[in-house]
Order: structure tokens, then C-alpha cells, then sequence
């Protein structure tokens, strides 16, 4: 028997919201519209306690009697975002909803210049706590199951004039100004824990330290992650002794440095290399890099390249380019290498799968930069994915 997709959706919902009981019917052959499924959200966050308390906790207090209620100006931004909206002025295009602010609980949708006026009235550092508590409170029983917190930067190119947009390391637009994100993220679960934003010239992991440390040391013994991973711009001495301080295992990846080329020079003809997955071989050593204060456990990981890989090099003038290919005999061996740095104890088979892993949540920043606009208008009209 063949199911109809019309038939597959009962007739009628009833869904529980701030604004009563509502019934929902499924129309197959209308249009999909972005806020068709907010009153099933709405239903959540009533059932979860979620947004009662984050309105009643906001830093925000009107002492005129012609001022918004906070519900009114909370719910207004709230609709805002999840409608995509990225200028305040935006909102002026829900004043003529009048079925999803009543579902939250809203008199009325604010004006733009009354969300403004608000934002600024809420004192900046009460402002980030009221949030934060709030985002901890809503993932705190997944923070007592092992998991891993995945630390990135973003780099995004402004335009026109935002507080602290200054020129720094901007590879996708030289020399134009950006913001960075410093992003903390749970991986696997594409659950970021915080975000903070800072100037496009405090780009370096350095900056990012604070607000890493800050986040493991407010979390609770038996919530804290199972290790640290991050990428060559987190391998860095200073990062590596604050999270040794605090007891706070890591997994990072190593630049190519003299001392780190040498090491892999020493072990490349030596043998004894161990297997990993795929073509994959490791190998353990101890590694002291300069400025380093000690010594640590360093994987050195290899893949032979595919006897179809080219390699080339191009000489030449500006005019005239020349390109010559470097053909060796059949035994010659071309191999890829990386470096990691770990205080784990874990074997290199799950070492090296451990980063591995990385690439799916590489996939997540990947998102949020192209398909989010983390990343700038020009990388929003990109999706390309990291593998």
C-alpha cells in the first residue's frame, strides 16, 4: 500500500504556547515559509522553562510608566533573529505579525529605535553573565557526559563603521577591516558554548585565552571536557603551560618549525612506524621547541601521496613562466606529514583519530562562516566543506 505525503500528517496539532492552546493544520501544497514551525519552538521553550526565565533575569529596567514591557522588547529581538534579520531596522517587518507575538506572550512588537534604546540601557558586562548563565543552564546536562571543546577563530571583513573594526590578519580581504571570532565550541553537537568577539588585530590564540580559561575553570569538575583540540595557531607554549596549570589535557597541531622539520627528518628513514587507518603511520617522540620551558608528547603522522601526484616547479621571469616536473624512479617514497602535541596518555591509534575528528567540526565553522556569514559577505556566497 502506497502512503500519500499528504497523508502522512495528522490533520490537526495542538500545540501548547504562551498564548494559549493553538491547532495547527498541514497544508502540503502551500508554500514553505521560514517561520512555519516557530510555534512547535515556542512549545518548547514554554515546556522547558527556557524563556520566562531569561526575560525575568534580563538586566533591562524601565522606571517610566510609558516604557515597553521587557517581554514586549526581549520577544521583538527574539523574533528578529530567527527570522534572519541582521539590522535592527528589520524589525520594522514583524509589526505586522500579529499571530507569532502573541504565541510568546507579546503585547506588541517593539519599534527599531526602542530595541536599540534597551540594548544600550543594559550594562555590558551584567549583560554577557545574564546570557552566559542562561546558555549554561540550558546544556549543563551534557557538559556530565565525555566531551571534547573545539577552540577556533574566524576572521570577518566589515564594512562601514563598527566599534573596533580595524585592520589585522584578513586573508580573504587585505588590509580591510575585521572583527574576529573567538569561537569555543562542543564538538560533534555543533553547540557553542561562547562567542567572543574582539578586534580584527587580536586574531592569535593569545587573545582567546582569557575566555578558554575563564569557561573551563566555571565549569564543574565532572563537566569539564576531556581534552582541548585545536589547530597550528593554538600549538603555541603560552596556551599549552595555562591549560597545564589548570590540569586541562589538549590535543594540538604543531607548525612547521626547524626543530619540528628535524624531527621529522630523524624518524623518517628509522622505521618502525605504526599503523593507524587508511594508509596512515605514526610514530611517538619528545619534542623541546625554542621558547618552549619543557618538553612534550609529540605524534608525528605520515601518508604516503598517491603515485599520480605531480610535483612541480615553476621558474621563470614574470613574462615567462616555465613549469618542470620532478619524475623520480618507481621506489621514490613522497610522503605527507603532520605534527601533534598532546599531554594525553592515549595510544596513537587514538591520537590520531581523536584529530581526525576535528574535520567534522572544521564542517560546523565551515557553516557558520559560509552559510552564517561569519565569514564575511564573500565567504557567504562560498560552500566549499573541509573534509
Amino acid at each position: 500500500m502506497i502512503t500519500s505525503a499528504k497523508s502522512q500528517f495528522p490533520a490537526n496539532i495542538a500545540v501548547d504556547t504562551y498564548g494559549g492552546k493553538v491547532h495547527i493544520e498541514w497544508d502540503a501544497d502551500a508554500p514553505v515559509t521560514p517561520l512555519g514551525l516557530l510555534p512547535f519552538f515556542i512549545q518548547l521553550l514554554k515546556l522547558g522553562g527556557r524563556f520566562d526565565p531569561w526575560v525575568k533575569d534580563c538586566p533591562l529596567t524601565y522606571f517610566s510608566n510609558n516604557a515597553p514591557e521587557k517581554v514586549d522588547v526581549l520577544g521583538s529581538l527574539f523574533l528578529s533573529i530567527l527570522s534572519g534579520h541582521k539590522r535592527y531596522s528589520h524589525i520594522t517587518s514583524l509589526i505586522a505579525d500579529n499571530v507569532n507575538p502573541s504565541l510568546l506572550g507579546m503585547n506588541k512588537v517593539v519599534s527599531e529605535d526602542s530595541a536599540r534604546r534597551a540594548v544600550k540601557k543594559i550594562e555590558e558586562e551584567r549583560g554577557v553573565q545574564w546570557m552566559q548563565n542562561h546558555l549554561y543552564d540550558s546544556c549543563q546536562p551534557l557538559l556530565r557526559t565525555p566531551w571534547i571543546l573545539d577552540v577556533d577563530t574566524t576572521i570577518k571583513p566589515l564594512y562601514g563603521h563598527q566599534e573596533q573594526a580595524v585592520k589585522g590578519y584578513n586573508p580573504q580581504k587585505p588590509g580591510r577591516p575585521s572583527h574576529t571570532y573567538h569561537t569555543y565550541m562542543m564538538a560533534n553537537l555543533r553547540l557553542v558554548l561562547d562567542v567572543e568577539v574582539k578586534a580584527g588585530d587580536q586574531s592569535h590564540s593569545s587573545y582567546s585565552l582569557p575566555g578558554l580559561i575563564s569557561l573551563i575553570k566555571g565549569l564543574g569538575e565532572d563537566e569539564k571536557p576531556e581534552f582541548v583540540r585545536g589547530d597550528i595557531g593554538w600549538g603555541t607554549d603560552t596556551v599549552m603551560k595555562e591549560l597545564e596549570e589548570i590540569d586541562q589535557p589538549y590535543l594540538f597541531k604543531l607548525k612547521k618549525s626547524n626543530n619540528a622539520m628535524k624531527l621529522i627528518y630523524k624518524h623518517h628513514g628509522l622505521g618502525q612506524w605504526t599503523h593507524v587507518r587508511c594508509g596512515w603511520e605514526a610514530k611517538e617522540d619528545n619534542l623541546k621547541l625554542q621558547g618552549w620551558k619543557k618538553e612534550r608528547r609529540v605524534i608525528i603522522v605520515r601518508r604516503k601521496l598517491s603515485s599520480s601526484s605531480l610535483v612541480g616547479i615553476e621558474s621563470g621571469s614574470e613574462d615567462c613562466k616555465q613549469l618542470s616536473f620532478i619524475d623520480g624512479p618507481e621506489e621514490i617514497k613522497v610522503f605527507e606529514y603532520s605534527v601533534l602535541v598532546t599531554d594525553l596518555d592515549d595510544d596513537l591509534v587514538s591520537l590520531f583519530q581523536h584529530y581526525r575528528d576535528r574535520a567534522d567540526c572544521e564542517n560546523n565553522f565551515d557553516e557558520l562562516k559560509n552559510q552564517w556569514g561569519w565569514g564575511g559577505p564573500l565567504n557567504s556566497q562560498q560552500s566549499g566543506r573541509k573534509m
